[in-house]
């Protein structure tokens, strides 16, 4: 990846020319917009934002149990409501609205077909080759396969994709692991990071002066609105779905399943688990709380006012207690740090285990779960044995131009990641023979 740094947009209050300068300089066709208006436009326009309307959230399209039910979350609708959610924390703090939102917009765009599972399906495919992370193949989506912007290669003379060319600052604040693998700076066994090796270059142009393995302000906004959003959410859905029964969260056998789950995935292993129960009490002693949800009228507007209440809840926390640390004024880049409360993280990690315990854990989808891992991995195969066959043409020329086997395998997992559920299965029928 090469090109002339520079930008010619207009600044936006708050952030300064390295903030909005691009990988690759161009005009604006529109004078007068900010650089992150821009940034935006090209995340809400581009393919792989529509793609994610394909690509599972929690539960996979088609196995609600209410035949009445509308359609479960995508990843699509997650990174609207994401997106939302983020833009008013962050322009109450202080944030460029524009510049949150285009994190909120992008941060889930690259993960692959079949949610988390399919994830870690293309990870085993993916270990000898650097693995796969959703987030690391997010910032390649935005600076290298989402096809927008190419410049020359002043060594080889070929027109080279610099992606979106989005802003140093909305890549950034789209980065929520700003390490490559095995770099987290207290885990290094962390399976989370935030690029591979063969994107370090813009990596290290996006970084540049940034403090070491320091989240940036934006991206913390953004990460506390994906929490609160899809926790809020996957309770919500597993409600209407009739997996969640709220009679349940009163029973001291599934409250004890329920800390089970939170304490090492969603808080801290050492955490105490009465902590957990005095964070469900809380909000179950809530006037709006959705007592006997029973799928009416009212209650499903009681429900959408419940997941309102929540997220309204979650995001004063954030900004009273950020502000209450930092003072009053703008807040943005790295002068400083989203402060979320204990209370208020712990209330939304058991909203988070009790949709893993009744709607994740569910038998019937851990077997739609093996499919899907099978799918993966008998669709790599094929692709690995046949390639470039099956591949779309972008990956097609990339995979035929790639130096080397490692260089091939990652065109590889980007052309499966790119897929959405529907194609991912319809791809692995046509490549892979089954019985008559």
């Amino acid at each position: 990846m090469d090109g002339t740094h520079g930008s010619h947009d207009t600044h936006t209050a708050g952030y300064g020319t390295r903030d909005t300068e691009r990988w690759d300089t161009e005009p604006d066709k529109r004078p007068g917009r900010t650089a992150f208006q821009r940034d935006r436009a090209r995340v809400l326009h581009s393919a792989a934002l529509r793609r994610l309307a394909g690509k599972t959230q929690v539960v996979t399209p088609g196995t609600r149990s209410r035949a009445w039910d509308a359609s479960p979350r995508t990843r699509l609708t997650h990174s609207l409501e994401c997106a939302q959610v983020g833009r008013e924390l962050g322009a109450a703090l202080g944030c460029d609205p524009d510049l949150v939102e285009t994190a909120c917009l992008s941060h889930d765009m690259g993960h692959p077909p079949f949610g988390h599972n399919g994830e870690q399906a293309l990870n085993d495919f993916a270990s000898d080759c650097g693995g796969f992370e959703g987030n690391a193949q997010s910032l390649r989506l935005l600076t290298r396969l989402e096809p927008k912007r190419f410049v020359r290669d002043p060594r080889s003379g070929e027109l080279v994709s610099v992606g979106l060319n989005l802003t140093r600052a909305a890549l950034d604040a789209a980065t929520k692991y700003p390490w490559p693998r095995g770099g987290h700076p207290t885990d290094p066994g962390s399976p989370k990071f935030g690029v591979y090796e063969d994107d370090l270059p813009v990596f290290q142009w996006v970084r540049e002066d940034a403090p070491r393995d320091r989240i940036c302000f934006e991206a913390q906004v953004m990460d506390w609105a994906d929490d609160v959003a899809y926790s809020v959410h996957d309770f919500e859905d597993g409600l209407h779905a009739g997996h969640i029964d709220p009679n349940c969260l009163f029973a001291e056998p599934e409250r004890r399943e329920i800390w089970a789950v939170a304490i090492g995935r969603y808080v801290p292993a050492d955490t105490d688990p009465q902590e957990l129960a005095e964070a469900l009490d809380r909000l179950v002693d809530q006037e709006w709380w959705p007592h006997g949800y029973d799928g009416s009228a009212v209650a499903q507007a009681r429900l959408k006012d419940t997941t309102s209440q929540l997220i309204g809840r979650f995001c004063q926390a954030a900004e009273t207690a950020t502000f209450a640390h930092h003072g009053p004024g703008r807040l943005s880049r790295y002068a400083a740090e989203l402060v979320v409360p204990r209370e208020a993280r712990n209330e939304c990690a058991v909203l988070k285990a009790v949709a893993d315990r009744y709607v994740m854990q569910r038998a019937e989808q851990e077997v739609i779960r093996a499919e899907q891992r099978i799918v993966i991995a008998e669709l790599a195969a094929a692709l690995t044995a046949r390639a470039p066959e099956g591949l779309e043409p972008q990956f097609r020329a990339q995979y035929e131009t790639a130096p080397d086997d490692r260089a091939r395998k990652r065109v590889l997992v980007d052309q499966i990641a790119a897929l959405t559920d529907a194609s991912a299965l319809s791809l692995h029928m046509t490549l892979t023979p089954h019985p008559s």
